[in-house]
């Protein structure tokens, strides 16, 4: 199912991520974004990455005596986190990130026939 979405007075496209953006909106209504709202974001992505890590590594062992990751969310939580940021980022910069995705599926796709 594809949504409709707009970004004010900006062309809209197609993507399945329109509830979420919707959501989005909500949230971040009244927001001013800037090019250094981009550098926030940007940090944010790392930030969630590495706190993925941490659940992930703490949840299979690698690190058992880590008891503060062991205490925080779980890998599939900090996951769903990043995938928010992720859509945040993709939101704020206005980029479509289903085109973006079928880019890199077709690129792997390329990748494995060589």
């Amino acid at each position: 199912m594809r949504f409709y979405v707009y970004y004010n007075h900006m062309a809209k496209f197609q993507t399945p991520f329109g509830k979420y953006f919707r959501e989005l909106d909500k949230i971040d209504k009244g927001q001013r974004y800037s090019k250094e709202y981009g550098s926030i974001m940007i940090l944010g992505l790392v930030e969630e990455v590495g706190e993925m890590a941490r659940a992930y590594l703490a949840e299979h062992g690698r690190k058992g005596s880590n008891k503060v990751a062991q205490q925080d969310e779980s890998y599939e939580q900090e996951l769903g986190d990043l995938l928010l940021t992720i859509l945040r980022l993709a939101r704020i910069k206005r980029i479509n990130l289903d085109k973006r995705l079928m880019y890199s599926l077709n690129k792997i796709k390329r990748r494995k026939r060589k």
